[in-house]
């Protein structure tokens, strides 16, 4: 999330920082804590790797919905 905030402060800078418009809430009674992934025994049996870092597949993923959340592609 704060990477996000990070990327739109970049690219979308406002007046306010992205990450002071967070407002931070209780967590909800039985809460999943974390959702992870461990890509190593796909890497181990199928020699999988990935194509891009956490930073770089973000970064794209911003960079493609904007023009879809701003209204400029349908």
């Amino acid at each position: 999330m704060l990477t996000i905030c990070d990327l739109l402060d970049e690219i979308v800078p406002k007046e306010q920082s992205y990450r002071e418009q967070i407002t931070y809430v209780a967590d909800r009674p039985g809460h999943d804590r974390r959702y992870a992934i461990d890509a190593e025994k796909i890497s181990r049996e199928l020699g999988w790797k990935p194509q891009e870092t956490f930073e770089s597949g973000i970064r794209k993923t911003v960079e493609w919905y904007l023009p879809i959340q701003n209204g400029l592609i349908m």
